[in-house]
This record gives C-alpha cells, sequence and structure tokens, in this order.
C-alpha cells in the first residue's frame, strides 16, 4: 500500500516539473538547442552562358544569404563545370571566388576536343561551396552548342553614307547556312544634360546587336554588305562582326557563333547635301492692281529630316546663274519674282539647303518668258 502511494507521488511530482519546465521555457530560459548552421550559400539561378569562337562566357549573380536565410559573410568559393550529354560534370578551371551580391563572370576556353565536330549540346553549372567544400547543389544549367564555329569574319570595314553606315566584309565559301551578327559601340559620351520634353529623342543604347543574312559564296551573285540605317549623324562607333551558325538539337534552335572580328571605327558626320528637289515649274503672271508682271516659280518639297530649306537661281540666255532668294533659305517650296522684264526669257533652277549648311546641286531648268503688254 505505501508502495503505491509513493510510485503516485512521484509520478505527481514529475508531472509537476514537466509543467514547470515548459511555464519556464516559455518565460524565456534557454530552449533545446538547435543543430548548427551549415552556411550554404543559396543555389545560384540565373547562370547564363554566350559561346564566341572557342571561348564561352559566363555570367550569374551570386547570392546575399544562406539556405538558413542569414546574411553570407565573407567571399563565396564557386566552381564551375561542364557536361556534354549524360557525361559527368567535368571541371571547366579553377575555382574563383566572390563577394555576396556581386555580379559575377567566368571565360572558359574550349578543349579542342570541345571545339570541334558536330554541333551538340554542352551544359555549364556554377556550384558554392562553404569552407568545407560542401554546397547547396548545381545551378541551373546554361546551354551552348560544343562544335566546329563558323569560320571568323574578315576585311570588316565601315563607311559614312546620307542613309548609315554600310559595313562590308569578306565572303568565304560556306557548308552550312550562316548569318553575320554586328556588334555596335557607342563610343561618344553621352551628354551631361539630355534634352527633355515628349518630342526630345531617346537615349542611343550603349550597346546594340543585329543580325543580317550572310552573303554568298564567291562565284556566285551577292555581296557582303549591310546597312545599318538606326545611326545619328554626330556619334562615333565601334563595330564589330561573328558569323552565326543555327542549329537544331533535340527540337530547340541553339546558336554556334564564331570569333568576333577586329573592331572598325567610325564618325557618323554629316557632310551629305540634302536630295535635289524636282518637278520645277515656272508660269509667267500678269501685273495686277499696278503691279509689274512676275515669274511664279514651285517645285515638289524635299523630304529630309535635315532640311533647312532652299535657294532660286536665274538666268537669261547662256548667262551665268544668279541667286535671286534671300541667303537665309526658303521655307516653303515657291518664290515669286517679281524682278522681271517684258518681253524677256528666264531659265530657273533650285537647291535644297541642309541645316549644317551643305547645299544639293541645282534642280533640272525651267524656262518661261513674259509677254509683252
Amino acid at each position: 500500500m505505501n508502495d503505491r502511494i509513493q510510485s503516485a507521488a512521484r509520478r505527481t511530482a514529475l508531472m509537476a516539473g514537466l509543467a514547470t519546465g515548459l511555464f519556464l521555457t516559455g518565460c524565456g530560459t534557454q530552449a533545446a538547442p538547435q543543430p548548427p548552421s551549415l552556411n550554404l550559400a543559396d543555389r545560384v539561378t540565373d547562370l547564363a552562358a554566350n559561346r564566341s569562337g572557342s571561348q564561352v562566357s559566363l555570367t550569374w549573380t551570386m547570392p546575399k544569404k544562406n539556405t538558413d536565410k542569414l546574411l553570407l559573410k565573407g567571399i563565396v568559393t564557386a566552381r564551375v563545370c561542364r557536361k556534354e550529354g549524360a557525361g559527368a560534370c567535368v571541371e571547366a578551371g579553377t575555382e574563383v571566388s566572390f563577394a555576396p551580391g556581386a555580379e559575377a563572370a567566368f571565360t572558359d576556353t574550349l578543349p579542342a576536343p570541345l571545339a570541334t565536330g558536330a554541333p551538340r549540346p554542352l551544359s555549364y553549372f556554377v556550384e558554392l561551396r562553404n569552407r568545407n567544400g560542401r554546397s547547396a547543389g548545381l545551378s541551373n544549367a546554361a546551354e551552348v552548342l560544343a562544335g566546329e564555329a563558323p569560320a571568323p569574319v574578315t576585311q570588316l570595314t565601315a563607311e559614312v553614307r546620307k542613309r548609315g553606315v554600310v559595313l562590308h566584309w569578306a565572303p568565304v565559301p560556306e557548308q552550312e547556312p550562316s548569318a553575320i551578327r554586328l556588334h555596335r559601340k557607342l563610343l561618344t559620351p553621352p551628354a551631361a544634360k539630355p534634352h527633355e520634353g515628349l518630342l526630345a529623342p531617346q537615349p542611343e543604347p550603349a550597346e546594340q546587336s543585329l543580325l543580317v543574312d550572310s552573303c554568298a559564296p564567291e562565284g556566285r551573285v551577292g555581296e557582303c554588305r549591310a546597312l545599318d540605317k538606326q545611326i545619328r549623324f554626330g556619334q562615333s562607333y565601334e563595330y564589330r562582326a561573328q558569323r552565326v551558325a543555327r542549329v537544331t538539337v533535340d527540337g530547340k534552335t541553339l546558336e554556334l557563333a564564331g570569333e568576333l572580328s577586329a573592331p572598325v571605327r567610325v564618325e557618323a558626320t554629316d557632310i551629305f547635301p540634302p536630295a535635289v528637289p524636282t518637278n520645277l515649274a515656272a508660269v509667267a503672271t500678269a501685273g495686277e492692281n499696278g503691279a509689274g508682271p512676275a515669274i511664279d516659280v514651285s517645285w515638289q518639297p524635299v523630304a529630309d529630316p535635315g532640311l533647312a530649306g532652299y535657294a532660286v537661281y536665274r538666268r537669261e540666255g547662256d548667262g551665268a546663274w544668279q541667286r535671286i532668294s534671300s541667303a537665309v533659305p526658303l521655307v516653303p517650296p515657291a518664290f515669286r519674282d517679281a524682278q522681271v522684264q517684258p518681253g524677256h526669257t528666264y531659265r530657273y533652277a533650285v537647291s535644297a539647303v541642309a541645316q549644317n549648311g551643305h547645299e544639293s546641286a541645282r534642280s533640272a531648268e525651267a524656262e518661261e518668258s513674259v509677254p509683252n503688254p
């Protein structure tokens, strides 16, 4: 009997102790110990890869936190590997280190076996390791094509024309269809204070690329050239070019790009006159309300964004041309010549004048006679 009483008392005391322990824990006493953090950096999720010739450029953003959602401290070691098909992920060089949150970059030079042969998928991964060599896993896959790249572009030249920059390059016999990617870089620094307002031009991108058709091989009809119409006069540009083959592998279309060409630079200076005016007509009118006779001259307007106006010229017979309009270019495409004499025949021509002062050639002549009273 006493044993049963003592046992019941011990159970009651034990339950009271547990309840007290729980209560005290809730009041701020130490809880059960938690497992230590492994300090594993979060996985990279934005890895991107771009191949040019035998080099592959990788870019990604380093995470700022670890898998426990705590801020990372100190530099983080990154291992880069590449994987062909179902094979193992092979190291792509020595490990590199970056600060948390940094914009990371890595360049891999493909070994000969991966830079030759038929096009085939090649995947890159980044793995972030802690001091103990452990990681949260591989990054997303960034895919390029292994295999022989297209031939490099050679003899690239650039010439400024009225319509833009004309680029030329040397043709090569091509076994597979390819295109040309033109890379343009703006060398002129942007204005310190851009223009404001609804009609103000938008800032020009620092870098742009354009994919154009390649030319036909030598011996066939075709010319290796392209026209960049998006330039702005007064700016300086640098161009580079590379051949790009588009290959379909496993139902996906991927690009295999050759090496970038040597750069060429151009100064886009506007030294070009406007177009020559057309459809010039001259019509004599009799004097009215006491005014003397006159000849009305008109022509087709010139569509040119840099046009300032027009200049009108006149001559009699085979005499020299004389400008009869004012020094300031005319804005409307019409002019009245009141300095004429009855019985005389006059010849007229018109030119277009640009805002930079350059003047077009004179138009075709128009002849008109002033009748005698």
